[in-house]
């Protein structure tokens, strides 16, 4: 239960985090191409490389557990914060509304950005090797 319940604190303050950053985002920027959901993602793929090199419970071997920290931080608060669900939407609307190129763009982008941000950032936290 203790689990579940710092899944819960860690998923609202990673979901509000979220919100706040794509709305600054795209009152800067506008929202000709989804930036503010792309930056999300690029940071809570760094975070969680981060977070597996650094956290004493962190990432769960295949059918393990997972300890306090890692449930509240990573599972409830990187797993609200980053936002594949509104990346997968946005880059269809691009698709499909004739900005082929931008969705395309987007899907580049967030792949390649994101997994070389966790490799940064679990590169940083020393767990490379």
């Amino acid at each position: 239960m203790t689990a579940l319940l710092l899944i819960a604190l860690g998923g609202a303050l990673g979901g509000m985090a979220r919100y706040w950053i794509s709305e600054l985002v795209e009152a800067r920027y506008g929202d000709r191409f989804p930036l503010g959901t792309l930056l999300v993602n690029l940071i809570g793929a760094f975070a969680i490389g981060l977070a597996a090199g650094w956290l004493p419970d962190g990432p769960p071997p295949q059918g393990g557990g997972f300890g306090p920290v890692w449930a509240a931080l990573v599972v409830g608060g990187l797993g609200s914060f980053t936002t594949v669900s509104s990346f997968s939407l946005q880059t269809l609307t691009l698709l499909r509304s004739g900005r082929a190129g931008r969705g395309v763009l987007n899907i580049a982008v967030s792949v390649a950005g994101c997994l070389g941000a966790a490799a940064l950032g679990l590169a940083l936290a020393g767990g490379w090797g």
